[in-house]
């Protein structure tokens, strides 16, 4: 398979472990092994029981319960335990497509959602929010696109990488869309649990057949290090799914699935001190912000850790993003990353430390005002 260059994923591996500061990443601030163990009150003796054999294909009983309890009612047949969310998009995107299938992505997007159909032969067709409008989704638009009949339509809200969202309401509509296409509707929940401005959006699954969802505990809830993840969809999917990652990874760890496990019966707790504190750092960016107002352009996220910041006039944003990490070691991730018609954008994430992110924005002004000024 002819798959493109995940260029997300190779600029993060150029820097990600190379700066001081990260500005960057769509996660909230990382957690210690002790920090979980405060918020969800086990101690590590507990692994002493633990012994090290395989898991299951679909997920660990105990963190299969736990995620099925969290997201589909208790229903264990219709949830499966994944290396993240991007294993379920893999495995996702191979089998519920065929080549030559029409998949409708919103755009920007994390370039797995699309890439991998693209890959296999699928038309991917793009559904933009308008950066004019605040990248707000237009769902009248989505409906002509998929008046083409697509197999499957793909969509996250909160948004990735703008952190704008979708009203309830407009979520009934974009699901009634997909349904009168007879569309598979895939829902990525990564940023799901961290709004502002609104409650959290329910998943589809709960109502719409078609749908499959995805999950990871990388985002809301500070632990991308156990590349823990989930997939929601029917068990004849599932099934093919384990068929599949036979021949990939088998299945996720116990020992990543026992902290997993603890996170899940917890996470209303852990996702109020992750919230709390990134509604600080969001308060936080506003205001650098609108100190910059021929510098900095942004529409303020309504859920995740994540702003998609227009730096108008700048002549090269791909080189003032190297120059940040390679100069300065702070990590900010160029627009071009999701897609050419994004050079003059930036992701920024405000999910880490407080400290980060007021060390990461002074040294970004900087760099700003010097690429402004043609300074070198």
């Amino acid at each position: 398979m002819d798959i493109a260059i995940a260029q997300l994923e190779q600029w993060m591996r150029d820097y990600y472990h190379n700066v001081d500061h990260d500005i960057g990443s769509s996660g909230v601030r990382d957690l210690t092994i002790a920090e979980l163990r405060g918020l969800c009150g086990f101690e590590l003796s507990e692994l002493d029981t633990l012994t090290c054999r395989d898991s299951e294909s679909y997920g660990g009983s105990g963190l299969r319960a736990a995620l099925a309890d969290r997201w589909t009612g208790g229903d264990v047949d219709r949830m499966m335990v994944t290396h993240g969310s991007s294993e379920a998009i893999y495995l996702v995107m191979n089998l519920a497509l065929e080549p030559g299938d029409e998949v409708i992505v919103v755009d920007p997007a994390y370039q797995q959602l699309h890439g991998i159909a693209a890959a296999r032969g699928c038309r991917v067709t793009r559904w933009p929010l308008d950066p004019r409008a605040g990248f707000a989704a237009d769902l009248a638009l989505l409906r002509e696109l998929a008046r083409s009949g697509p197999r499957m339509i793909v969509v996250n809200f909160p948004h990735n990488p703008t952190g704008v969202s979708i009203t309830a309401e407009e979520q009934k509509e974009l699901v009634a869309i997909a349904a009168e296409a007879e569309a598979l509707l895939v829902w990525d929940n990564a940023f799901g649990e961290l709004t502002y401005t609104a409650d959290p959006l329910p998943l589809p699954t709960s109502w719409y057949d078609r749908c499959i969802a995805f999950g990871t505990l990388s985002k809301s809830y500070g632990l991308p290090g156990l590349r823990v993840g989930w997939c929601v969809a029917s068990p004849g999917l599932l099934a093919r799914m384990a068929l599949l990652r036979d021949y990939i990874a088998l299945y996720v760890s116990p020992v990543l699935e026992f902290f997993a496990e603890q996170a899940v019966r917890h996470a209303d707790r852990i996702v109020a001190s992750q919230r709390e504190h990134a509604g600080g750092n969001l308060r936080l960016l506003r205001d650098w912000a609108d100190g910059l107002p021929d510098l900095v352009r942004f529409t303020p996220p309504g859920g995740g850790v994540t702003a998609f910041v227009e730096f108008p006039g700048q002549p090269d944003v791909v080189r003032s993003c190297r120059r940040l990490a390679e100069r300065h070691r702070v990590l900010l991730v160029p627009g071009a990353c999701f897609g050419d018609a994004y050079r003059d954008h930036a992701r920024l994430g405000f999910g880490g430390t407080t400290a980060g992110l007021t060390a990461g924005l002074s040294l970004l002004e900087q760099v700003l005002r010097e690429d402004a000024r043609g300074d070198q």
